[in-house]
């Protein structure tokens, strides 16, 4: 049986046979516990651990240091938000954040609102960006940090980040932004953006899951979030558990492949993005989601009036892989939060389908796809 084209690359990515290899060695031969440091074993994967951490550092313009590994980017972006608040709250109880976030970061939010945080919940224009001059005039002197993501999960949509990084620094409030998937497809300097805190992962950029970072800024100013796991006091206090090895030193020849290919992969990606909204604009009522030009290079978010959503991911289904919405998200019956905050109406954020263009993906797989989906859609819409 032939297995559908994946174009699903904002849910996870394959392992790359690169990272796989770099990987291998440390499931095997080189198996030690990095903080065993009384033998040759520990002192591998202690190396293995310090190098990778140095290489995910060099990346992003941060210091070593100030890398601290977790599960993956909703870990992360747990102990950004609840560490904060935990440790700032004498401060202020105010946080910002966007209606359009991962629901790694909007459930966070409603948790710390039920212990008596106020967040703000700030809304977005039409092309899914949100407006400068309204989060700074949201900002007040309890405000402690002001959480949005670079690249949306759903739209592909690319926030200024370095413009809110400079708003936030200006008012003296944390910024924490999920880079979950923006790490690896555009450049991300922590130092020139002002970021304070940044959630990662590696199942993103050809890694494998299970493993992610936080960049916890250590000067100008010092982040001291309050940890959220404890025992042992592993990752300078911040993050308890024994550290993954194989999956550190993946996640870091990840990053590093990506970063190295990162204008042509791009460029690559724009390309048949380009060419697969071409090639499907041409259908009647069909709408683009998202700003047109201030989104990942892989990625189209497309609504289609009139057309039952289910019965059109019904017959997508044999030929690709694609999704209506967030992975994490894909189990409830409820539309995407993230077209319902660009205005759409229920049933037009159900008819919509994500594509997550990827590093494998073909030209000839995306005409079969374009081709596939436009009979489809004149299928169920009786379009000619």
């Amino acid at each position: 049986m032939q297995r559908p084209i994946y174009l699903d690359c904002h849910a996870t990515t394959p392992v790359d046979e690169r990272v796989l290899e770099a990987m291998l060695p440390y499931f095997r031969e080189s198996f030690g516990n990095p903080a065993s440091v009384g033998h040759l074993y520990g002192w591998e994967a202690e190396s293995a651990v310090k190098l990778a951490r140095e290489a995910i550092a060099l990346a992003i313009n941060a210091t070593p240091e100030e890398i601290v590994f977790t599960s993956g980017a909703t870990e992360a972006n747990n102990l950004a938000l609840k560490g904060v608040a935990e440790a700032y709250h004498q401060k202020g109880r105010h946080i910002i954040t966007v209606q359009t976030e991962h629901s790694a970061v909007l459930d966070p939010c409603a948790y710390l609102e039920s212990l008596g945080f106020e967040i703000t919940y700030l809304p977005v224009q039409s092309d899914g960006l949100i407006d400068i001059q309204k989060l700074e005039q949201t900002i007040r002197p309890d405000t402690i940090l002001v959480s949005v993501m670079a690249a949306n999960n759903e739209i592909g949509v690319l926030q200024p980040i370095a413009a809110i990084g400079q708003i936030c620094h200006d008012h003296q409030v944390l910024f924490h932004t999920d880079a979950a998937q923006a790490i690896g497809k555009v450049p991300i300097d922590v130092m020139t953006m002002q970021i304070d805190l940044m959630s990662l992962t590696a199942h993103k950029i050809y890694g494998a899951k299970g493993i992610g970072a936080l960049y916890v800024r250590r000067r100008q100013p010092r982040v001291t979030p309050a940890p959220q796991l404890h025992g042992g006091g592993h990752e300078r206090g911040m993050r308890s558990g024994t550290l993954y090895t194989p999956q550190i030193v993946g996640f870091a020849k990840a990053l590093e492949i990506a970063i190295a290919s990162q204008i042509e992969e791009q460029q690559k990606t724009l390309a048949l993005r380009q060419y697969l909204w071409e090639r499907l604009s041409n259908l009647d009522r069909i709408i683009l989601n998202g700003n047109s030009t201030q989104r990942l290079a892989g990625n189209l978010n497309v609504s289609f009036v009139d057309i039952s959503g289910q019965a059109l991911m019904l017959a997508l289904q044999p030929i690709v892989a694609v999704s209506s919405g967030s992975a994490c998200s894909s189990a409830k019956t409820a539309p995407s939060h993230v077209l319902k905050a660009l205005g759409h109406s229920d049933e037009l954020a159900y008819a919509s389908i994500r594509f997550g263009i990827g590093r494998f993906n073909t030209l000839d797989e995306i005409e079969i796809v374009a081709n596939h989906v436009i009979t489809s859609v004149r299928s169920l819409t009786h379009q000619k």
